[in-house]
């Protein structure tokens, strides 16, 4: 994840996993989403990158509490 600044922020998952389908929890709250981690993210717009091979793709989060 990445603030507007292109700041990272965190790696939920940093490793090579199989082809198939998955889901990653993710809290903006921080918590045990990650095993403890916690990332107190404040209200505001972040972006996540997915990358599988060659395919990359950026998306848009807003985080409002």
């Amino acid at each position: 994840m990445y603030d507007v600044f292109g700041n990272e922020l965190l790696v939920p998952v940093n490793e090579q996993i199989l082809a198939d389908s998955y889901e990653v929890d993710f809290s903006a709250i921080g918590g045990s989403a990650f095993g403890g981690d916690a990332w107190n993210l404040t209200s505001g717009i972040y972006f996540y990158r997915l990358q599988a091979a060659e395919f990359i793709e950026t998306k848009l989060m807003v985080i409002i509490k």
